[in-house]
């Protein structure tokens, strides 16, 4: 029956895929083909479009299909995917040692920075070139396309807030429809060139390569343009699961872009000045503003599954601990992966907005773009050439066959989308880099505290000892939970209740959270409990890094345990609010220290981000030197 139910819901977990994973991929067509053109001042002729239509032929069978959607799929982190969890599995290895898993946390966090500038860059090239359509229509609205652009994606940032269901109902049929009209456009037009099929032989991209080897260098830097969110694919698996993403993407997805490429190749050989614009100079002229219509909606999902992205990622590091707790809203009550993070979406959509003012259009911003995909997808290959060698247990000869030729493959692209540093590559290297720094800095500047900490500390045991035997403690009724980050070493907050008010509670309880490197946690598993004396008790709560932790839910699960009577309104809550300070001496850099403490001082507090009730908290100041 179960098997039977799963059948039946195939179809419908593969339409809702359609809709979230696919949607920056499917708005490729409205920009990538000219740009191949315009990058390397192409004239249109037989030999430079077959070649162009067969480079992006097989780069998109060997990029998307095969490494993508065949090989990466497998590393999942019990069914998760994306940059996060693939860093999680290389650190699970045991081929690699300790001290040079930091290359693969940096590696990682490159990946995680460019896929945050990707986030930025994605609505605002994708919104752009849906809305340059009306310039085709008429002239009237060239002034207007800025405004336009922005006034759409404001209204998508400002919908966040209401979270993913309502809107995600509408994606998948709205995406069906777009890749659908998009193939049988292409059709059409194929219909009346069917000489453009011969993309297909590997002849003409190897032709176009000898021939021409600069050109074609160049090109490539435009060809990746047609591979953007291939890595959302992976990153996305966690959601819809790996069946239904592969057969959304062969049965639908692959065909109807292939079709949508041909037919603007098929286009231009018939009429060399549709390169102004192939992809709506293919629709017919009663169809042109239904389609512009259409392909703002597609732009509008594209850029909703980006931002969405750029949340779940950015959570999973604030879970893993590489970087400050900020806000996070749950916009659903049954689904626990639909967050929103204030803070994340309006600094997306300023950055968003200052993009399309710099850049002005979707042509200038292709140079951006391609830097960002490029970096991404090389940091994606590496990783999961070291999965297969490490975790998966791969012969090396076995790594190097697969790695070699996407690693040389993916390199031609980040060497031909370097040409265009200058000209908006530089974006996101720069956004890539301050967020690399921040992570980096954060993970850091964590480590020194702890060190510091553990410098200063006074044992557990020692402590609990020393409190039974002197007569002079007073206990008073109640429990008290004190959060701690080193369950071995007495609390700051204890110390300090006991130094100001003289007295400890009746139970006094040792809390530490502990982040695993599995995306959720089974019920059974959140706590581990412990009796250290009459007086005191640890537990360790156990989350996944997409898991939300909520502390008074697991104390309740240990007080089940133990057979406490649970009462919220009777359990204080003591944190200690740590005060960083700057010293001279050994660390890091004297500026990331200042920027460490910023961010140490600007964090959520710890009763939000942990569920913890704010009339239920005792804080309770400490000073630690870095």
């Amino acid at each position: 029956m179960q098997n039977t139910a799963q059948k039946a819901a195939l179809p419908v977990i593969t339409l809702a895929a359609l809709g979230v994973v696919f949607g920056d991929i499917g708005t490729s067509p409205l920009y990538a083909l000219r740009q191949c053109f315009l990058t390397a001042h192409l004239a249109i002729s037989e030999a430079s479009v077959l070649g162009i239509l067969s480079l992006i032929f097989w780069c998109i069978m060997l990029t998307v299909s095969f490494k993508y959607v065949t090989i990466i799929m497998r590393a999942d982190n019990n069914g998760e995917g994306g940059i996060m969890s693939l860093l999680a599995l290389n650190l699970r290895t045991t081929r690699i040692s300790d001290d040079k898993k930091i290359f693969l946390i940096a590696l990682g966090f490159v990946g995680a920075s460019l896929f945050f500038g990707d986030g930025i860059i994605t609505p605002a090239i994708s919104v752009l070139s849906a809305i340059e359509g009306l310039s085709i229509a008429t002239p009237i609205f060239n002034q207007w396309l800025e405004p336009i652009s922005i006034g759409i994606l404001a209204g998508l940032f400002l919908v966040q807030r209401h979270g993913t269901g309502t809107m995600g109902k509408l994606f998948g049929p709205l995406t069906l429809v777009w890749f659908l009209s998009i193939g049988c456009l292409g059709l059409w037009s194929i219909l009346q060139t069917p000489d453009v099929l011969a993309m297909i032989n590997p002849y003409w991209a190897f032709h176009f390569v000898v021939d021409q080897p600069y050109v074609a260098f160049l090109t490539m830097g435009a060809v990746i343009l047609t591979m953007t969110g291939g890595e959302a694919i992976y990153a996305d698996m966690g959601h819809f699961g790996r069946l239904p993403i592969r057969l959304a993407w062969f049965i639908i997805v692959l065909p109807c872009l292939l079709l949508n490429y041909a037919g603007q190749g098929a286009l231009l050989l018939r009429d060399s000045a549709a390169l102004a614009n192939p992809f709506y100079m293919l629709i017919p002229e009663w169809a042109l503003f239904p389609m512009i219509g259409l392909a703002t909606a597609a732009a509008v999902i594209a850029s909703q599954a980006v931002i969405t992205g750029v949340f779940s990622m950015v959570n999973q590091a604030i879970q893993l601990r590489y970087l400050p707790r900020l806000t996070v809203k749950h916009t659903s009550e049954v689904e626990r992966g639909q967050i929103y993070l204030p803070f994340i979406n309006w600094m997306l959509f300023i950055s968003v907005v200052i993009l399309i003012l710099l850049f002005k259009n979707s042509a200038n911003l292709a140079s951006a773009y391609g830097v960002a995909v490029t970096m991404t997808m090389l940091c994606g290959t590496i990783l999961i050439s070291i999965l297969a060698y490490g975790f998966w247990r791969w012969p090396i000869w076995k790594v190097l066959l697969f790695a070699t030729p996407f690693l040389i493959l993916d390199l031609i692209f980040v060497a031909s989308t370097s040409l265009k540093i200058a000209s908006g590559g530089w974006v996101p290297i720069m956004l890539g880099a301050v967020l690399f720094t921040i992570l980096m800095t954060w993970k850091d500047g964590r480590a020194l505290v702890l060190k510091r900490m553990e410098q200063d500390a006074l044992p557990i045991d020692l402590f609990i000892k020393s409190v039974s035997m002197g007569s002079e403690t007073k206990f008073v009724p109640g429990d008290a939970i004190f959060l701690t980050g080193t369950p071995n070493i007495v609390p700051h907050a204890m110390l300090h209740n006991i130094k100001h008010n003289k007295v400890l509670h009746e139970r006094n309880i040792l809390v530490t959270v502990v982040t695993r490197d599995i995306p959720f946690v089974a019920d059974e598993e959140r706590v581990q409990v412990e009796k250290l004396d009459r007086h005191f008790y640890r537990i360790t709560m156990y989350f996944g890094f997409k898991d939300q932790p909520n502390i008074p839910e697991a104390v309740q699960k240990a007080y089940e345990v133990w057979d406490f009577e649970y009462d919220l309104m009777q359990i204080s809550f003591f944190i200690s609010r740590d005060r960083i300070i700057h010293s001279v001496g050994d660390g890091m850099a004297p500026w990331r220290e200042k920027l460490f403490i910023s961010m140490q001082r600007n964090t959520s507090p710890v009763s939000d981000f942990y569920h913890i009730p704010t009339n239920r908290v005792v804080e309770l100041g400490s000073q630690i030197e870095i």
